[in-house]
């Protein structure tokens, strides 16, 4: 059907391209089209090639053939499709190959790359084109596409997820290295005007993936351009980039593709000194960032540490969270500095003194609230710290979890003596712990609990004993099942027979429920009512078998 459609209408290919509702079916086509249907359709676009790709709606019917490439690339044409095209071929002249095409598009790009880079519509199809000619699909920017088919779609947040490659001939990774030196000779312009600069950005992901000698080309040549212009009052003149909108995202991407000695330079030559001035600034706290996400060796760990880990509630207190965390996160990355971090947390959210309060640590840290603020305690300044009331504590519902709260917690569930945290999880109450494990960012604390090499067995089942009696609410919630499913798969035989008897409890409620059914029939629980001694048989084996598995994996 798809290609008796295209077939149809390929003589108005363009004027499709270019209208909203029509684009949208084209994309829709496309995607299932046969290798020569899209052949036909890009050939006859490719006359109107810089039209259609400054088009608001014609750049998306370019993206979307060029995102068939990891479909259709090196398939063979049906023999079927090759005889009935045969005679037209003849007439119309040979159809090029989806290689050729390809190729023609990226010297087309490479003859105009300032324009179609700097243009607002044009700059997808080369952010496109670098990626197939790359052999890599970024989910960022397959995201950014599907979002912008629609209004509904372009207000969905495009997520960063793991690049997806495939094979590709050597002249589209030749063609690639054209592309990068285009970048080179007007490296200026890509760093300064915003519409280009995403350009550089998807070309250093790829290149570091596909051509790391290019990438370092490139990144010294932005580092070399930054620290070139005039000097700020306060130091390097790359600072004055790193609090520039446009510039600063693009330093972001630099950091986390620089090799680990290039890093340890750029650090000592130019960020070193300026950290806590950095992590305060509403911009240049987020190159900052990148760079503790980059930091991978003990040598560049214990500087930045030394001359960020005093500002840590300073940091908290302006309102940038993500540095703090990223931090904590190299720390767990190296395996460095953990104990004196986690101190430094206590501190800056005062819980650290009386030691008693260290128990209170997992809401505060959950989310992001000093320890006056959060059990609403009028403290006069200077005065000692009061004691931390058991009572209280139990009385109070848990606080909204926020996402970089359950972050902060699963690094620190990764440490190397996790101890602290693991205690103040014990220390909740059912109904918070629940609460905890209901909500979208919390759930992810207990995955920690549950995945952590640091947790043994027997602090794990400490957690977990407090949710005993909360099995049911916890299968009728959507982040809540997940967690008991999670808690089933790692359970002994006597943890699953209390979990399936309490569920059994309130059967018909957990059938009944969306989320519920699914954690009844993942435990069996129908045989564990009607047929207890199959029910353990079964679960028996299930357990046999997952010895077996670790022992291999072990070993």
């Amino acid at each position: 059907m798809v290609h008796n459609v295209l077939k149809e209408v390929e003589a108005e290919a363009l004027a499709l391209a270019t209208n909203r509702t029509g684009s949208e079916i084209m994309q829709e086509l496309l995607g299932f089209s046969p290798l020569k249907p899209l052949c036909r359709v890009w050939a006859t676009l490719r006359s109107n090639f810089r039209f259609v790709a400054c088009h608001r709606c014609g750049v998306h019917v370019l993206q979307s053939a060029l995102l068939q490439l990891p479909r259709l690339l090196g398939s063979p044409a049906e023999k079927e499709e090759e005889d009935v095209e045969e005679e037209e071929d003849g007439k119309d002249g040979p159809l090029e190959t989806l290689e050729e095409l390809v190729l023609g598009l990226a010297s087309e790009v490479c003859d105009d790359f300032l324009f179609y880079c700097g243009d607002t519509h044009g700059s997808f199809v080369v952010r496109t084109l670098l990626q197939v000619l790359g052999g890599t699909l970024l989910e960022s920017e397959r995201a950014r596409h599907r979002g912008s088919q629609s209004p509904e779609a372009q207000r969905a947040p495009a997520r960063e997820g793991k690049p997806s490659d495939f094979e590709v001939p050597e002249t589209f990774l030749n063609r690639l290295q054209d592309l990068s030196s285009c970048f080179l000779k007007d490296i200026a312009v890509f760093i300064t005007d915003k519409i280009s600069s995403f350009c550089l950005q998807v070309a250093l992901q790829i290149l570091h993936r596909k051509l790391p000698q290019f990438c370092a080309q490139l990144c010294s040549a932005v580092i070399g351009y930054l620290s070139s212009r005039n000097s700020s009052a306060d130091g390097s003149p790359l600072l004055l980039f790193l609090r520039d909108q446009t510039s600063s995202r693009l330093l972001e991407r630099v950091l986390l593709v620089l090799e680990p000695p290039r890093l340890q330079s750029l650090f000592e030559d130019h960020f070193q000194g300026q950290l806590q001035t950095l992590a305060t600034h509403p911009i240049a706290n987020f190159p900052l960032q990148r760079l503790l996400d980059a930091v991978t060796t003990p040598e560049l760990l214990s500087p930045v540490f030394e001359e960020l880990s005093p500002a840590l509630e300073a940091v908290l207190a302006q309102g940038h969270p993500g540095v703090v965390i990223a931090l904590v996160g190299a720390c767990r990355r190296v395996g460095a500095h953990q104990a004196r971090v986690l101190q430094l947390l206590l501190e800056a959210f005062h819980c650290a003194e009386p030691p008693s309060r260290q128990v209170a640590c997992v809401p505060l840290f959950a989310t992001l609230t000093a320890y006056e603020v959060y059990y609403r305690l009028a403290e006069e300044e200077g005065a000692v710290p009061a004691e931390h009331q058991v009572e209280m504590a139990t009385a109070r519902a848990l606080g909204e979890v926020t996402v970089l709260g359950s972050l902060l917690l699963q690094h620190l569930l990764h440490f190397s003596s996790p101890g602290i945290v693991l205690r103040s999880l014990g220390a909740l109450t059912g109904p918070q712990l629940l609460t905890l494990a209901q909500n979208p960012a919390g759930s992810h604390v207990l995955d920690a609990v549950l995945t952590s090499p640091s947790v043994t067995r027997k602090q794990r089942r400490r957690v977990l004993k407090t949710l005993k009696g909360q099995y049911v609410a916890l299968a009728c919630s959507r982040h809540g099942s997940r967690v008991l499913d999670a808690i089933w798969s790692g359970a002994a035989l006597g943890a699953r027979k209390e979990i399936a008897a309490e569920l059994g409890e309130r059967n018909q409620e957990l059938i009944r429920d969306p989320f519920g059914h699914h954690v009844a029939r993942n435990v069996a629980l129908t045989t564990f009512l009607k047929r207890r001694e199959a029910w353990e048989q079964q679960q028996g084996a299930v357990a046999k078998r997952r010895r077996a598995l670790n022992s291999i994996l072990e070993d």
